[in-house]
């Protein structure tokens, strides 16, 4: 998998995926719910890299102490919004409003998506960020009708 960034606003970001062949409908089920599953766990604060006291610690974890208030020490890394995936033959896209999460969660996706694409569908190009000529961000209702939403809450 070739993986790309392009122009980068964590607030207003699409993520696109270009397959070998057009995916099946249990290839878009295998996507769909890796980007889910990051995202709820985004929406829940998990990628706070203020708060890695376990990554920190290093190898030997036996009888670590771990701070419980370490969490409410940091600043919040929350994400916001994510879109409906969209399809158009070799590709597909979402819309993310990553919020405050830290660029931790990038590198989590981009390691489950290299994984998932070993395993169950292959991804020959990961874009993160900027638009595709021939499929315009305009063209999408995603943004507006957003499935998520930290605001309502």
């Amino acid at each position: 998998m070739q993986i790309q960034f392009r122009e980068f606003n964590p607030f207003d970001v699409w993520i696109w995926l270009k397959f070998s062949t057009i995916p099946s409908e249990r290839e878009k089920q295998y996507i769909e719910e890796a980007f889910d599953s990051w995202f709820y766990l985004g929406k829940l604060g998990a990628f706070n890299a203020e708060n890695l006291q376990v990554q920190e610690t290093g190898l030997e974890l036996s009888y670590m102490n771990y701070d419980s208030q370490g969490y409410d020490k940091s600043l919040l890394a929350l994400m916001h919004n994510m879109g409906e995936f969209e399809y158009q033959g070799q590709w597909a896209r979402c819309w993310f409003d990553l919020g405050t999460s830290d660029a931790i969660a990038l590198d989590i996706l981009i390691n489950a998506l290299t994984q998932l694409g070993e395993e169950y569908v292959t991804i020959e190009d990961l874009y993160i960020g900027g638009e595709n000529e021939d499929w315009p961000v305009e063209d999408s209702e995603s943004r507006s009708h957003s499935i998520y939403d930290n605001y309502d809450n």
